[in-house]
């Protein structure tokens, strides 16, 4: 048995107190993985920005908004787990600053200054102890090998599981995993349950629990 971290979801970045930025993270892909990783007797924490679907309910889930409350979420949890398998959409850009209130409507353009978030899966990977992983998942338009393996070794990731713009607000989806060395572990389609299922396998055999040795 395994004590897992698992991200989830989109964060919201605000633009005044009632519009936001986000992304079309459903959430499904984590719920799947958090599924089979109960069912292979792992013990899981989810962080997960908001989403409409449902988690298992042997899961313990922590509710976040923004990036920032998720990156200090998965801190919070990541010295009790052995793993963490980074499956989040967080906002990657946010408003340099945020206005209080409502922006008005006045019929002309409205220019936008974002500045870049926190990296949260690079920040946990940095903060993980001897002995823990980080798994990361990238999604790249045309499942691009290259980007996948280089945000691999950028954000110090174990592994790196890749897929596509089509696993969006799908119940299915294509997933390629590598190493930061650019070595593929394998690929594998299906529905986002029976791929959860063959990636915790996979995660298993790759990361041995302590508690199983």
């Amino acid at each position: 048995m395994a004590r897992l971290l698992i991200t989830a979801g989109p964060t919201r970045a605000y633009l005044d107190d009632v519009r936001f930025l986000t992304n079309a993270s459903s959430g499904r892909m984590a719920a799947s993985l958090a599924v089979a990783a109960i069912g292979a007797g792992h013990e899981v924490t989810i962080v997960s920005g908001p989403v409409a679907c449902r988690y298992p309910a042997a899961a313990r889930v922590v509710g976040v908004t923004t990036t920032d409350e998720m990156l200090a979420a998965g801190l919070e949890v990541l010295p009790r787990v052995d793993g963490v398998i980074a499956a989040a959409a967080p906002c990657d850009f946010q408003p340099a600053e945020r206005v209080k209130g409502k922006i008005p409507r006045s019929g002309t353009r409205l220019t936008l200054h974002l500045e870049p978030t926190v990296d949260v899966v690079a920040t946990l990977a940095r903060r993980a102890r001897r002995g823990q992983w980080v798994v990361a998942f990238a999604l790249e338009v045309g499942a691009d090998r290259d980007r996948a393996v280089a945000k691999a070794v950028a954000k110090r990731c174990d592994l790196i599981v890749c897929n596509g713009l089509p696993a969006l607000e799908s119940s299915r989806t294509r997933v390629d995993v590598y190493e930061p060395s650019g070595t593929h572990l394998g690929g594998r389609a299906g529905s986002k349950r029976a791929v959860a299922r063959w990636l915790v396998a996979l995660f298993d055999e790759r990361f041995p629990s302590p508690r199983r040795r």
